[in-house]
């Protein structure tokens, strides 16, 4: 079960020691995954989108509304670490959000929200690579009552984007 929920491996949410080698494969990451959905999805079916990766998953369709949902909440709290102080970035229950009418409807608005989102977000990343010090900005999740860096961010969502896609390819195979 471990391996289907977590099909790349746990994100270490400690680690906060990368390089600058490291953040630009992350934010190449980024900027690849609707490139990267693009090819999973060509020819998919309206059944297919239907498949889930393990039992009481999500479905692929969920996990592209959710893709979405989630790397929009990056998005902001990308902005917010950058304009704000150790900004409260409020959370939200995915769950929860995933159970919302919008996650039945047809996976492409979501999609091509995710092409403009991850251009616009993946520039902005690059400018914050050029200036190291933008990399240890930070922002406190309440939630997990911790503090995290810009760095950590864009590592955790490469890792996000890789780990859904691995979810989508797992339930297409099945």
């Amino acid at each position: 079960m471990e391996h289907l929920k977590y099909p790349i491996g746990r994100f270490d949410r400690e680690k906060n020691d990368y390089s600058l080698e490291e953040l630009l494969q992350f934010v190449i990451q980024i900027q690849s995954l609707p490139a990267d959905l693009a090819k999973l999805l060509n020819g998919i079916t309206p059944e297919q989108l239907q498949l889930s990766y393990r039992d009481g998953g999500w479905t692929v369709q969920q996990i592209l509304h959710h893709l979405a949902d989630s790397h929009m909440h990056a998005w902001m709290r990308t902005k917010f670490c950058l304009a704000e102080d150790n900004p409260v970035i409020k959370p939200y229950d995915e769950n929860v959000w995933a159970a919302q009418p919008d996650y039945a409807f047809h996976y492409e608005a979501s999609y091509i929200l995710l092409v403009g989102l991850h251009q616009k977000w993946s520039l902005l990343l690059l400018e914050c690579l050029k200036k190291p010090e933008t990399l240890l900005r930070t922002f406190t999740h309440p939630q997990y009552g911790h503090t995290y860096t810009l760095a950590q961010l864009i590592a955790q969502y490469a890792w996000h984007g890789r780990q859904h896609t691995a979810h989508i390819q797992l339930a297409l195979n099945s």
